[in-house]
């Protein structure tokens, strides 16, 4: 069945969760059941203010019409099945403690405690939370790095193979695809490799749910063969924050593990407003996907070609494949504005206070946008406008200092496992005085959420350096017990 065909576009225009709560909500029954706000009637007047009545109406717990998110039938099951047919699954689930709970789930679904896993260093802190859940042992690939761009790509088939070939015990392979900032690796060549040796291919496709569904951007993982992505529907598409999916193809995953797996990192009580907007997400993409990501592009389009004509400026993009870059996502925007003599966070800062502009993303020498089917050409043209007007906000001469990330181009030997780490006897130390210590803890800038520092690693001074880096020029730093980053927890010899 194709996704034009008319007995496609029939099914996928329903909405299973969304009518069931319709119904529910106008039900004129006693409510005795959770939530305590029975239906809004109980809700605080300034909540009602900000988000009016009829969402607390709608905020029903599992009732026998919605079906049960863990053992789904009614109208849950019947949203999973449509989503599965428009991604292209063989089976969806739906996640509402967003994609962390679904890469957590992944991984324990198909590692145990001391089996290997392959992944990347720049993957996001969820893989490593699920490393300490399952007792996996992470075997980390450094993703090919850009130094002009300051930017980590993907790891590479090479780099792949010769992991596969060095552990032949390996379990599993996970891959981050696209990254934060759009850059796709070779996926379809490490799925071949990946299969070769008889294991699943997990894909980290936190930003790329959109590529199901137009021609022009990257082909979706599994299209080109993974066995299971975790994609945040909420990201890109019109889902509600918190609301992911994850999907499986093949018989290289167990689905009932899976779901077992799913259990432990959900909560037992599910938001059916989340899921009604994962719902509402797909049927918009599967019956009016293409047109939308269409005017998306082309809003994309105006700001590349606006933006690269700024002195000073410049915008990333895919002139020819290399390695770890076999395709670029057009609608995830990257700026470098390491000419213009600011850091990203500081340009970040200007357009929030001054031109009415938020990056999705600012680093030290770029700003990451993400333009999707909710942007308009005014909010293109307030881009535009804030790059042009920069100039106008600050007096200062290229002079400022850019790091590397350490942790990416001279990753720190892992001396214990992430969950043999965390679990240890830990002691604060002054941060000065942990250089050569294993960390304790897992440190990271977010976003992008890569950590710097992760549970079982050595600390070095370069990682330390660009973490007060971060810090200094006003970015956010997760994970550290002290958030001033004057000390840190370390692993008990």
């Amino acid at each position: 069945m194709t996704r034009s065909s008319d007995s496609f576009l029939s099914r996928q225009n329903t909405t299973p969760l969304i009518e069931v709560l319709t119904t529910l909500k106008n039900k004129p029954d006693a409510a005795f059941y959770v939530p305590g706000h029975k239906r809004g009637q109980g809700i605080s007047e300034s909540l009602l203010s900000l988000l009016g009545a009829t969402v607390f109406q709608a905020d029903l717990p599992e009732l026998p019409e919605l079906g049960n998110l863990f053992a789904p039938d009614e109208a849950v099951a019947k949203a999973q099945i449509l989503a599965s047919e428009a991604f292209g699954a063989d089976q969806t689930w739906f996640l509402v403690n967003g994609s962390t709970c679904g890469i957590i789930a992944a991984i324990v679904a198909t590692c145990g405690p001391g089996d290997k896993i392959i992944v990347p260093r720049n993957t996001h802190q969820s893989v490593i939370m699920g490393l300490i859940v399952s007792g996996a042992v992470p075997i980390f690939l450094n993703p090919e790095y850009d130094p002009t761009w300051d930017l980590t790509l993907s790891i590479t088939p090479e780099a792949l193979e010769a992991a596969l070939k060095a552990n032949s015990d390996v379990k599993a392979v996970l891959l981050v695809y696209p990254t934060y900032h759009g850059v796709c690796g070779d996926i379809q060549t490490m799925a071949t490799i990946t299969h070769r040796h008889h294991i699943p291919l997990l894909v980290d496709e936190a930003h790329g749910a959109h590529f199901t569904f137009h021609s022009a951007l990257p082909p979706s993982a599994l299209s080109v063969g993974a066995d299971l992505t975790v994609q945040s529907t909420h990201k890109v598409l019109g889902a509600m924050t918190q609301a992911s999916m994850l999907h499986i193809q093949g018989d290289r995953i167990n689905p009932q593990r899976l779901s077992q797996a799913l259990q432990l990192v959900h909560s037992t009580s599910p938001s059916y407003l989340l899921l009604a907007s994962l719902d509402g997400a797909r049927q918009q993409m599967a019956l009016q996907g293409e047109k939308l990501l269409t005017q998306t592009i082309e809003l994309s389009q105006v700001a590349v070609e606006n933006i690269q004509k700024i002195d000073k400026l410049s915008v990333l993009e895919l002139r020819e494949k290399q390695p770890g870059f076999h395709d670029l996502d057009i609608t995830r925007l990257t700026v470098n504005v390491t000419r213009v003599g600011l850091s990203g966070l500081e340009v970040d800062d200007i357009f929030r206070e001054k031109l009415e502009v938020t990056a999705e993303l600012p680093m030290l020498s770029h700003l990451a946008f993400i333009i999707s089917i909710g942007n308009t050409k005014q909010d293109i043209h307030k881009l535009i406008h804030g790059f042009k007007n920069l100039s106008d906000y600050f007096s200062s001469s290229p002079n400022s200092r850019f790091f590397s990330p350490p942790h990416l181009l001279n990753p720190s030997p892992l001396k214990l496992s992430p969950r043999d780490a965390f679990f240890a006897p830990k002691q604060t130390i002054k941060i000065e005085e942990s250089m050569g210590k294993i960390s304790g803890e897992m440190i990271c800038p977010y976003p992008p959420g890569i950590p710097v520092l992760m549970p079982g690693e050595i600390i070095t001074g370069e990682a330390i350096d660009y973490l007060t880096h971060i810090k200094q020029l006003g970015g956010m730093i997760s994970g550290c017990t002290d958030t001033t980053l004057r000390s840190i927890n370390i692993v008990i010899d």
